[in-house]
């Protein structure tokens, strides 16, 4: 295809990917009071019983609403996506690795979900008991803007870092990198991990950006394992 006929191509996978997320946001809709209160319960497990969260102008609530649906829908639609971002790169596999749309759609999907479940179950739960031990002197007037900004902010960050395997899997089968490639430049790559890592983590210390870049650093060398299968011979 030419340039532009790949850009129309781009477009279409784009429309219809975001076609299933708004499928997936009506129906999150019906139940978003259960995945607010789903996902509030890292924080308010360490607030007073019976404290809740505020908000600061009237439209605040309808508005973080919204957004509880679409991270939803995000979610509920990623084997969706990611069958599309399959379709889109499958012209550039050879006859044989076309067959492998359904591990490719499985693994993008479990990896995804895999680092929304470490970011919802370790590190904003950990995040939350730091900040509120930090600030115990003081009384604690959490909005709903602050706290789901940030949780999107982990939760979104941490699943995208959990596709490096699958990443790396697809730039290995292109031969574009191969496990001496992944090892050579480790060093450089934990430098890199520790920068992405103190972007998305809520504070500026060393072990909760700790707990970012060590299952990255982990993730990375599965990669380089999964390179030496799949890439390139040296």
């Amino acid at each position: 295809m030419s340039f532009f006929e790949h850009l129309g191509e781009l477009r279409k996978r784009i429309l219809i990917s975001f076609a299933f997320i708004l499928v997936f946001f009506l129906a999150s809709w019906n139940f978003v009071d259960k995945i607010y209160y789903w996902l509030s319960m890292p924080v308010l497990k360490f607030l007073p019983e019976g404290e809740k969260l505020a908000f600061t102008s009237l439209t605040e609530p309808f508005m973080m609403y919204i957004k509880l649906a679409f991270i939803s829908g995000l979610f509920l639609s990623s084997p969706f996506i990611f069958h599309q971002l399959w379709l889109f790169i499958r012209p550039a596999l050879y006859k044989d690795e076309k067959k492998m749309v359904f591990p490719f759609v499985f693994f993008t999907t479990f990896f995804f979900v895999l680092g929304g479940a470490f970011g919802y179950f370790f590190v904003f739960p950990w995040a939350c008991r730091f900040f509120l031990e930090v600030g115990q002197d003081f009384e604690a007037i959490i909005t709903i803007h602050e706290y789901f900004s940030l949780a999107f902010r982990v939760l979104l960050g941490i699943s995208v870092i959990f596709e490096l395997p699958v990443l790396v899997f697809l730039l290995a089968k292109l031969r574009i990198i191969s496990a001496r490639f992944l090892i050579k430049y480790f060093k450089y790559a934990v430098v890199l991990i520790f920068i992405i890592a103190a972007i998305i983590t809520p504070t500026p210390d060393i072990v909760t950006q700790s707990l970012f870049a060590v299952p990255m650093m982990i993730l990375y060398l599965l990669s380089i394992g999964i390179a030496k299968v799949v890439g390139p011979k040296d």
